[in-house]
């Protein structure tokens, strides 16, 4: 996947189907169901593919176990079965990961003992395993980090895992693969109108200053935390439907809970779960739920929200973590749909909003990333309405992802990659210094830089360093450190040389450099 090539497929082709605004899971998404279709389909991203909130979630792929309490068996149903066709159309990508539920009396364990087993029933035949009370000599053996104090028993449940960027990097390479036309750092500037309908976009390409028209019979707002800024575009005069909330999670090591299982934590001070669980040899904890005045791309953490989590996370591990134990601090923020009567942010609705203007605009905002799938399918259905697009059964229910193969090692540490693994161990065997790690608190080798770089559409640091590898979020102060060393491969991929390189280098780890120390825990708080 070439972005020069995207580029040339932009200036060539006067008109298409379907184009997309935003790259996050529900954008490509939608990008992958079009071009399955068949619709010409081109998909325009002003940062890069999932920089946003799609690349901060709990990697959890879930139905929200949250959700039961709040008696909203329909929206628990479908993220189940959604669930369960993530791991069916990405196996190398979706994992089974158990938790345990704590308890402190025997009603607890009766109580959260049903109700995951009602979870297990929603599921029907996308089971990932079956939900049952465990003794509290049990429950010590699956979490050994689990603080013993007034634990009587416990209930074990299973979930979903992913990664979620290297998810939606495998969306973009899939919508590539069907002929659809993925580009980044393409922002769009001003909508196309014809007699009142919404026709194209007028785009700039932020690498190059150049500006591109593109025309389209359906134009979709997948914007995220940004919706509402491509539907004042449309019409300046419109209200806006979100409610934006950060949500953050610490990074630590993983000997603070060193088993295999992960912890649910049912209820906070603030009536939120939280979740420990294990991810690439560390833990995350996540998450708070706070909310903010309006989208940024790179939020700050607060020192609340932090303190938030170590407390409550301390309450329940046996050796209490602190600040200078942190690795990396990362922040998202939900694209909510506003509710009347909602008690706070964290009552509102993960459903999903979708909608078409007077002028054929198509907005899909809310709801989350298990069920990404579907919103898609919504959305392409009604583009094809709207549009009068010739009607095409959706086709991505049953559809295998870019990569998918069965046939892989769970430790490989190149698995996310799927069938293309292959091409990774092929550019070590030519070059010996790229099976080199990229530090020695990563798990990430310099042959991933030259992949990125040659076959993902990686142009920056960050998208390296923090989306196409994790190192970011695993340990930022790891990941600056390997920062000069990326941004030399990089240059050197980019086919630049000499001054341009060292100008481009300095550049991109004096951006970097900034942006990974709202990362670390010691810098990345606001007061």
């Amino acid at each position: 996947m070439q972005r020069s090539e995207s580029i040339e497929k932009i200036e060539s082709q006067d008109m298409w189907d379907v184009l997309i605004v935003g790259g996050g899971a529900t954008g490509l998404g939608t990008g992958v169901d079009a071009a399955s279709r068949g619709y010409s389909t081109v998909l325009l991203e002003a940062a890069d593919f999932c920089q946003a909130t799609s690349s901060r979630s709990t990697k959890l792929a879930h139905g929200g176990v949250r959700y039961l309490e709040q008696m909203n068996f329909s929206l628990v149903y479908d993220a189940l079965h959604e669930r369960g066709r993530m791991r069916r159309n990405a196996p190398h990508l979706v994992d089974d990961q158990s938790f345990i539920v704590p308890t402190y009396s025997w009603w607890e364990t009766f109580y959260y003992g049903i109700g995951l087993v009602m979870y297990d029933l929603l599921s029907g035949p996308f089971s990932f395993g079956r939900s049952y009370p465990m003794v509290r000599n049990s429950a010590f053996y699956h979490v050994p980090g689990l603080n013993p104090v007034g634990v009587k028993a416990g209930v074990r449940y299973h979930d979903g895992q992913f990664d979620d960027a290297r998810y939606a990097m495998t969306l973009a390479l899939t919508m590539n693969e069907l002929g659809g036309c993925p580009v980044n750092h393409m922002q769009v500037r001003s909508l196309i109108k014809e007699d009142g309908v919404v026709r194209g976009v007028v785009a700039v390409d932020l690498l190059t200053g150049k500006e591109h028209t593109i025309h389209a019979r359906s134009v979709v707002n997948a914007t995220g935390i940004f919706t509402d800024e491509i539907r004042q575009m449309d019409d300046p005069s419109v209200t806006p439907i979100l409610q934006p909330s950060q949500g953050i999670h610490i990074m630590l090591d993983r000997t603070f809970c060193p088993g295999e299982a992960g912890i649910l934590i049912p209820k906070t001070d603030d009536g939120r779960v939280v979740f420990v669980l294990p991810w690439h040899d560390k833990l995350i904890i996540g998450t708070t739920d706070t909310e903010v005045s309006g989208p940024e791309m790179e939020p700050k953490a607060t020192n609340d929200e932090v303190d938030f989590l170590l407390e409550h996370v301390g309450r329940f591990l046996a050796r209490k973590p602190q600040r200078k134990d942190v690795r990396s601090v990362f922040n998202g923020i939900r694209p909510l749909i506003k509710a009347e009567g909602a008690d706070g942010t964290s009552a509102l609705s993960r459903d999903h909003y979708l909608t078409v203007s007077e002028s054929g605009l198509v907005t899909i905002a809310g709801g989350k990333w298990t069920t990404y799938r579907k919103m898609a399918e919504d959305v392409v259905n009604t583009c094809a309405k709207t549009a009068q697009l010739p009607a095409v059964e959706c086709r991505t229910s049953n559809m295998p992802l870019h990569g998918w193969t069965r046939d892989f090692d769970k430790d490989d540490p190149f698995r996310a990659y799927g069938s293309d693994v292959q091409y990774l161990y092929d550019l070590m065997d030519e070059d010996e210094t790229l099976a080199e790690l990229l530090h020695k608190r990563l798990p990430y080798r310099k042959v991933e830089v030259v992949w990125a770089v040659r076959s993902e559409m990686a142009q920056t640091l960050y998208g390296v360093l923090a989306l196409r590898t994790r190192a970011l979020l695993l340990d930022a102060a790891a990941a600056v450190e390997a920062a000069p060393e990326v941004a030399r491969l990089m240059a050197v991929e980019l086919g630049l040389s000499g001054e341009d390189a060292a100008a481009w280098i300095d550049t991109q780890l004096a951006e970097f450099t900034e942006v990974a120390s709202q990362y670390m825990a010691g810098t990345c708080c606001q007061l």
